[in-house]
């Protein structure tokens, strides 16, 4: 069951709060499959936070044309992790529509999925009320999709194109526990490294 959703600021409104979430990673390059696991808490910010207006100038873009945004934090664990590897981090997001219904638009990040580094992508919302967001990168492209199935499950997709090539699939349900443990990577085949695993919106 999907959600009707009017617009993007609709559809990251929906996404604050805390999440768990269960990612697969499948590497091209060792065809195999990674699993891992990660919490989310996701905060909204409002159009003239501070935070949202230095994210706008930093991009080059003008803080006017904010119609919200948010402050996501992350930490996760992937099977593939070293000892003492650690996967945390925030990030600022920030919405800027393009067009009069919000559905499509730039999205800012101080920091993006693939690279570390602040980053824009375009998105756009489907038929299906899924966001859509595609990212060049100096060095790689990334396309994700997000739906939600219902009001506490969230289903995310991307594919990453260029040094490291991955496609991946992850599984977010809202929880209203208070412990913030790192979760845990099930067990997977294989020693080899992996990219460290951000889940977006980098969440």
């Amino acid at each position: 069951m999907s959600l009707s959703l009017e617009n993007a600021l609709s559809f990251f409104q929906l996404s604050c709060g805390r999440w768990r979430s269960q990612r697969s990673v499948h590497h091209l390059l060792h065809r195999r499959a990674e699993a891992g696991g990660s919490l989310i808490v996701v905060e909204e910010l409002e159009p003239r936070d501070q935070r949202l207006v230095e994210l706008a100038q930093l991009h080059g873009q003008d803080p006017a044309g904010l119609v919200g945004g948010c402050w996501v934090r992350w930490s996760a664990s992937m099977a593939w992790d070293k000892a003492g590897e650690d996967h945390t981090g925030e990030s600022v997001i920030g919405l800027i529509p393009t067009d009069e219904r919000g559905r499509e638009g730039i999205l800012l990040r101080d920091l993006g999925y693939a690279e570390k580094a602040p980053a824009s992508s375009r998105f756009s919302m489907d038929e299906r009320d899924g966001l859509l967001l595609s990212t060049e990168y100096e060095t790689m492209n990334v396309w994700e999709r997000f739906a939600f199935q219902g009001p506490n499950v969230r289903v995310r997709s991307s594919t990453v194109e260029g040094l490291s090539n991955n496609a991946s699939f992850c599984i977010e349900t809202r929880c209203d526990d208070v412990q913030q443990d790192r979760p845990t990577a099930s067990a997977a085949a294989g020693n080899s490294t992996s990219e460290p695993a951000l889940s977006l919106l980098g969440w």
